[in-house]
C-alpha cells in the first residue's frame, strides 16, 4: 500500500480542516490518538499490560493530552501508570487540562520524580509536530533522562526534539524504540538522519475522512488506509 507523507504545515492544515470545516473536534482526535497509543503499547508489551509499570511523560500541549488519554486506557487495562507532566497545570491547554482532570479523578497523580530505569515502557508525549529549535530547560533534562535510562520508548506522533519536516534531530532528541505518528506520516520521520530516533514507525487512525485530503488546500489522493486495523506498521 502506498502511503503518502506530508509536511508539518500540511498537517497543521489537516487539523484546521478537521475542526473548522468538518466539525471533528480536537477532543475526538485526541481520544482516537490516545486510544491507539495505548493499544500499540499493549501490543509491544506482549498483549497484556497488567502489573506493567508505564511512565507517561506529557507536555502542556495537545501531544501531552494524547499521552494522558493513553494513560487512562492503560490504567483501565491494569497497568501501573506513573505520570509526569512537564509544565505547571496553569500552562496546560484547554483540552489537555480536561484530560488531566480525568486522571486526577481516577487517582493518577503527577509524580515529582520517576525512576525511569525501573519502568517497563516509557511513553513520550512531550512535544508534537510544533517544535521549533532545540528542547530547553526541564524538557531537555527529561529527554536526556529517558535516553540515559535505556528503556523501551514509544513516541506519540514524533520523537520529542525531532523536526518533523526536515528530519533533523534537536539537541537533545528522544531515541524511540517505536514512533506512532498520526493521520499521515510526516516527511521528516522518513529521512535517514531521523531513523535512529524514530525506531519502528507506525501510523494511527485519528478519523480523517479521505475527502479532507482531496480538498483544494491539500490536493492529496489518499485511499482508505485503515481497512483492516487502526494501526499500520510502516517501516523500521
Amino acid at each position: 500500500m502506498q502511503v503518502p507523507s506530508i509536511t508539518t504545515q500540511q498537517m497543521v492544515e489537516v487539523d484546521r480542516l478537521m475542526i473548522e470545516e468538518y466539525g471533528i473536534q480536537l477532543i475526538q482526535m485526541m481520544e482516537n490518538a490516545g486510544r491507539n497509543l495505548a493499544e500499540l503499547s499493549r501490543r509491544l508489551l506482549d498483549g497484556d499490560v497488567r502489573a506493567k509499570c508505564i511512565a507517561v511523560l506529557c507536555g502542556a500541549g495537545n501531544n501531552g493530552g494524547g499521552g494522558m488519554v493513553a494513560a487512562r486506557h492503560l490504567h483501565n487495562w491494569g497497568a501501573d501508570i506513573v505520570l509526569k507532566v512537564l509544565s505547571s497545570q496553569e500552562q496546560l491547554k484547554n483540552v489537555p487540562a480536561h484530560q488531566f482532570h480525568i486522571l486526577e479523578e481516577i487517582g493518577i497523580a503527577d509524580k515529582e520524580t520517576i525512576d525511569l530505569k525501573k519502568v517497563d515502557l516509557v511513553i513520550d508525549a512531550i512535544i508534537g509536530y510544533g517544535l521549533t529549535g532545540d528542547p530547553r530547560g526541564m524538557i531537555a533534562d527529561w529527554i536526556r533522562r529517558v535516553n540515559d535510562a535505556a528503556r523501551p520508548v514509544i513516541a506519540l506522533d514524533t520523537p520529542s526534539g525531532l523536526n518533523t519536516t526536515t528530519g533533523i534531530p534537536g539537541n537533545p532528541c528522544i531515541r524511540a524504540t517505536a514512533t506512532m505518528t498520526l493521520a499521515l506520516p510526516k516527511i521528516g520521520l522518513m529521512t535517514p538522519q531521523a531513523k535512529p530516533f524514530v525506531g519502528d514507525l507506525y501510523l494511527a487512525d485519528i478519523g480523517v475522512p479521505p475527502e479532507l485530503y482531496a480538498t483544494q488546500s491539500l490536493g492529496l489522493d489518499v485511499s482508505p488506509l485503515f481497512v483492516h486495523d487502526s494501526i499500520l506498521y510502516l517501516e523500521s
